[in-house]
């Protein structure tokens, strides 16, 4: 299949055309334009601009407030909870992470969670702002949509419900874990199907347990926990931190955002903030955390394997490659935002070069 490579700021500036175009004010359509294309640059494909089209439709339904009033509705030294005024998840998560990280400054840990937001993009964008800062950045959410039953059940009752973890490092690339709690984020299955391809078997599976392949008919099964009935207990404890705790939707009540344009999402986020400075010596502790790095990549390894990765290592690799040569998209993709260009009355994406 052919893809067209664009560059980050042409992703960048596209995507916050589209927002201005859309009726959000220019501050607000930068952020949400350099948070998603920050998603594509790392190689998160299903959480950058293949969502541009989705979140338009939703905001011309009127599923979206474009002026929201985000602000904090209650309040501690070292926790809060904010009220997302049903506005753009990037918008609310960032002010969550930024109001996490300057109370962690005082307290040491901060932890901020969030109701009536949106969908945010993936969940290292957040984790990772509290690497600037020499600290340690966790995030928890509640998915779009119910895409995982219970152990042993066929009700849609639980979603993918994703952790992110960023770890500082002295030279290393820091340490940054972004997973959904299932096999494959329903991302991926969107971005696979964007592309013509086939999921690889483990990711979904039939209401008769037969693997399903076809992305295009993921409607037709759910996806598969990490580590079976492990994974479903993840996904329910993730869902109670960051959902039942904040106030925000969970199991019967969460919105497929997929299919229902307009319903309020009430989508649940939880970031939380750890100043290594409150345990011990900062330097120390990255070094300390290099060492054990280089240990890990160093130990012996199994027959066939040339590396032991770090997580966070291969996207770090994706954002160095994408920065010199492009970001790749499928011609499926670019043909949606041509069309989406010309309803809005932006300019389309370029491309700069062709493989």
């Amino acid at each position: 299949m052919q893809q067209d490579y664009f560059s980050f700021e042409n992703i960048q500036r596209f995507i916050t055309e589209a927002m201005c175009a859309l009726g959000l004010p220019l501050k607000d359509s930068a952020l949400i334009g350099e948070l998603m294309a920050k998603a594509d640059l790392q190689g998160s494909d299903g959480h950058g601009i293949i969502r541009l089209a989705p979140y338009a439709k939703r905001i011309l339904s009127g599923g979206i407030n474009l002026n929201p009033n985000i602000k904090v509705i209650k309040e501690k030294l070292a926790t809060a909870l904010l009220d997302g005024d049903n506005a753009m998840g990037h918008l609310v998560m960032y002010k969550a992470t930024q109001l996490a990280i300057e109370k962690a400054k005082t307290s040491g840990i901060a932890w901020v969670g969030s109701h009536h937001s949106n969908h945010a993009g993936p969940a290292s964008l957040y984790a990772r702002m509290a690497l600037e800062h020499d600290m340690i950045g966790l995030y928890f959410a509640v998915g779009n949509a119910n895409h995982l039953p219970p152990w042993g059940g066929i009700d849609m009752l639980l979603s993918t419900n994703p952790i992110a973890a960023a770890i500082p490092t002295r030279e290393e690339t820091p340490i940054v874990l972004d997973m959904a709690t299932t096999v494959a984020a329903y991302g991926k299955v969107k971005a696979k199907a964007q592309k013509g391809e086939l999921m690889p078997e483990g990711w979904m599976i039939d209401k008769n347990g037969a693997p399903l392949l076809d992305p295009k008919k993921s409607e037709e099964g759910f996806l598969l926990p990490i580590g079976g009935y492990k994974g479903y207990g993840l996904s329910l404890v993730v869902g109670l931190l960051a959902g039942t705790l904040n106030g925000a939707a969970m199991g019967k009540d969460v919105i497929d955002f997929n299919k229902d344009y307009k319903t309020t999402t009430n989508t649940g986020q939880t970031i939380a903030i750890i100043d290594p400075d409150a345990f011990g010596d900062i330097d120390e502790f990255k070094t300390q955390t290099d060492k054990l790095i280089r240990d890990i990549r160093n130990s012996a390894k199994m027959g066939g394997i040339k590396r032991i990765w770090l997580p966070g290592e291969q996207s770090h690799e994706k954002r160095v490659e994408h920065l010199k040569n492009g970001i790749a998209l499928p011609q499926t993709l670019v043909e949606q935002l041509v069309q989406l260009a010309n309803q809005l009355h932006i300019q389309p994406l370029t491309p700069n070069q062709t493989k």
